[in-house]
């Protein structure tokens, strides 16, 4: 299973972005199903809204909720991260704990964000 971050579905829908194409021609040869968190839906849709015209297809995705289990983790992460002196943003923590829940590999090109989180257990989809 393949979590796709905001950054990720940016350049997707950007039809101009190799690095979208790329990311595309990645995701279907890997095989695996593909989702995205409720997080990043709100993400993606608030800066569609904003800065261009809705893409209808951001909507035809599999959303994975964020469920009760998902903010026990989440709220772990962040703290485990804070005391390691590595703060994270709560939206991260998020969208770590919902792909860990489910036993998913997250595709994000920020790396930087997530990398931390790798110790606690998040698969980055490489």
């Amino acid at each position: 299973m393949i979590i796709l971050d905001t950054d990720v579905l940016i350049e997707i829908f950007d039809r101009r972005s190799k690095k979208g194409d790329e990311a595309l021609e990645r995701i279907i040869g890997s095989g695996d199903s593909v989702h995205t968190t409720v997080i990043n839906l709100h993400e993606i849709l608030y800066g569609l809204n904003k800065f261009a015209k809705p893409v209808k297809e951001v909507l035809m995705l599999s959303i994975l909720d964020y469920r009760k289990q998902d903010a026990i983790l989440a709220s772990e992460l962040e703290l485990k991260a804070e005391r390691e002196g590595l703060p994270i943003r709560r939206t991260d923590a998020m969208i770590a704990a919902i792909t860990i829940n489910n036993k998913g590999q997250l595709y994000t090109f920020d790396e930087n964000h997530f990398k931390p989180l790798e110790k606690f257990g998040l698969k980055l989809f490489k």
